[in-house]
């Protein structure tokens, strides 16, 4: 009997990964990616070694290590994720694997949770490896054990590309078999290939490109590009990846007969493109993002001497920008060929009456009182570099003036201040940031002799992607007790003269802190301590609510203005109200001057 679940596209992936026998998962938590190896590390009785690393460099290496041990291991990130592990990945594609290697790494086309829309594509043309593009959850399942085989078949990594859709969209997923046995670790001393000297890379890139036409010919023999030859039609479309379903959807509820080629796998099915080329005058292109496949149609057509209309992206038929769907399509189509069809617009916010929910820090957020107190201590004159998290939303404080990639707010700050800013410069990470890529940038700016104020908000927890843990937090990702790292004495070890761990709750301490900071020549680090409001209340920590005393109140709006969402303001008496979403934080009552804001008694 078949067995069927409903999945979250992550977890059918988590699935996929157990059915192809994974026996090494590492990764760094990323949205859109970041519930694969969560899933994965909350399973009993688990016959594989799953973590969290510190950033996704050592992700790779782990999987790395792994792999030429001679079992299949996954390195899981989202697609910013790949550029910190492009330096051993690189190499690796010269290198090779013996057990098979996949690497995960999850696009976000449109920015949901991205500072950027990069193509992983890319990277895989780059490194001349393997790239499989999942077009549907329950695809993505079967193509993971496939991966696992083709990495092995050819000894090199395979990417392996879910967008956001595909990893946070939900399907009924058929289940296959969990295979029982596994094959035994046996690391074998290959210099040759382990040891990327000179000498040895350079046949190692020869051996690269000699098997590149055999990896194309198998993919194109697979199950995850397939082409329809209509005879009559004289145009044809290619889709890629998840863009392939929302083509096909469109091509059946418009009845229209049209020549159609599926591309999920990577390098391109060059005999399946050249076998449509010579059935179609005009070719329509859909796929996200960059346009790859609709430069290499067009190389395909020009060698072979076709005289064929390619059309996509580089012509402004398809949107290079953002997410595509159904409309998209459609409206492409319309564009495209001429043709005459109503298209059934997609619902507005407008249309549904939606209240407008712009990004906020969660009620009593710490993150909130660490940014007021810094702003109350350096000004509005003072510079404030910020880095990738939650606490990104400190823009709305007027403290987070420069977001540019994980870890890079001190190496920012470092580099301000020597080009000759003389206006006061604190900077804010995050504790897993801080663990990931910051430590590094600490170090060089206390070696170079920055003088800056480094503000590291410390949660206690990955808060953005999902609270999963970090090296300073105690425990792993399947919750075994493990070493706690101490952030006061790591950037004492690197050679901070200053560093103060404080209460963000309290204000007084806080600012306090930020004052002497401020003051000390060279750079000073402020830990602002203080969990998760989120994880917090998971982890039983419960705080007395506060609530205003409307005959103390003036309506000043100073507790208004600090940005918690528990507080409003009822304009018909002009006095500020506090709403069941007050965690008990305190620091409303801190700021009001007349005393307004009290714990609710019990």
């Amino acid at each position: 009997m078949t067995m069927r679940e409903y999945m979250l596209g992550n977890v059918a992936i988590a699935r996929g990964l157990l059915e192809g026998g994974v026996q090494v998962l590492a990764g760094y938590p990323g949205t859109p990616s970041s519930e694969i190896i969560d899933t994965l590390a909350a399973r009993e009785n688990r016959d594989y070694h799953v973590e969290w690393s510190v950033n996704e460099k050592v992700a790779m290496e782990v999987a790395v290590g792994a792999a030429w041990a001679g079992v299949r291991s996954v390195v899981t990130m989202k697609h910013v994720g790949l550029n910190v592990a492009a330096d051993p990945f690189m190499t690796l594609a010269y290198a090779g694997t013996k057990g098979g290697l996949i690497a995960i790494v999850a696009d976000d086309p449109s920015c949901h949770s991205s500072q950027n829309e990069q193509d992983t594509r890319l990277y895989a043309q780059f490194a001349l490896v393997p790239c499989f593009d999942p077009s549907t959850p329950q695809e993505a399942k079967d193509m993971l054990p496939y991966a696992f085989e083709f990495s092995e078949k050819f000894e090199v990594p395979v990417i392996f590309r879910p967008t956001t859709r595909i990893s946070h969209g939900k399907s009924d997923i058929e289940l296959g078999e969990i295979p029982v046995e596994k094959p035994a670790p046996n690391f074998e001393k290959l210099l040759d290939r382990w040891v990327m000297l000179p000498k040895n890379a350079r046949p190692r890139h020869t051996h690269l490109l000699s098997i590149q036409q055999p990896i194309e010919d198998a993919l194109a023999e697979s199950p995850w590009n397939s082409l329809e030859i209509k005879p009559d039609a004289k145009f044809g479309v290619i889709g890629a990846g998840i863009a392939s379903v929302y083509a096909k959807e469109a091509l059946v509820e418009l009845g229209l007969e049209v020549s159609y080629l599926k591309i999920g796998a990577y390098p391109v099915p060059r005999k399946l493109i050249l076998e449509l080329l010579e059935n179609v005058d005009t070719v329509l292109v859909f796929e996200e993002l960059e346009p790859i496949v609709e430069e290499q149609v067009k190389m395909i057509a020009q060698e072979a001497g076709i005289e064929v209309s390619v059309l996509g992206k580089t012509n402004g038929f398809v949107p290079r920008e953002g997410e595509l769907d159904v409309s998209a399509f459609m409206e492409t189509l319309r564009k495209t060929f001429d043709l005459e069809f109503e298209i059934e617009p997609e619902p507005s916010g407008a249309a549904l009456e939606l209240a407008l929910r712009p990004p906020a820090l969660c009620a009593g957020c710490s993150h909130r009182a660490t940014f007021y107190s810094m702003k109350k201590v350096f000004g509005k004159d003072a510079i404030y570099p910020s880095d990738i998290g939650c606490y990104t939303l400190g823009i709305q404080s007027g403290t987070v003036e420069t977001t540019l990639c994980m870890g890079s707010s001190i190496s920012i700050a470092s580099g301000l201040y020597h080009a000759g800013e003389k206006r006061p410069i604190c900077c804010s990470i995050g504790d897993s940031t801080f663990f990931h890529s910051g430590m590094n940038s600490l170090l060089n700016a206390i070696v170079n002799k920055a003088n800056i104020t480094v503000t590291i908000l410390d949660n206690r927890i990955t808060a953005m992607t999902g609270h999963q843990p970090n090296p300073g937090v105690g425990y792993t990702a399947t919750g075994e007790p493990t070493i706690q790292v101490s952030l006061e004495v790591l950037c004492k070890a690197m050679g901070a003269g200053f560093v103060s761990v404080v209460d963000p709750y309290r204000l007084e301490e806080t600012q306090e802190a930020f004052k002497a900071a401020k003051e000390f020549e060279g750079v000073a680090v402020v830990i602002t301590r203080q969990p998760c409001v989120i994880s917090g209340k998971r982890a039983g920590i419960r705080r007395t609510p506060y609530i205003i005393d409307s005959e103390k109140c003036e309506g000043c709006k100073q507790c208004v203005k600090f940005g918690c969402p528990a507080i409003g303001f009822d304009e018909e008496n002009k006095r500020a109200v506090i709403t069941a979403l007050c965690s008990g934080c305190g620091v409303c009552a801190q700021i009001c001057k007349f005393d307004a804001i009290q714990e609710v008694k019990r």
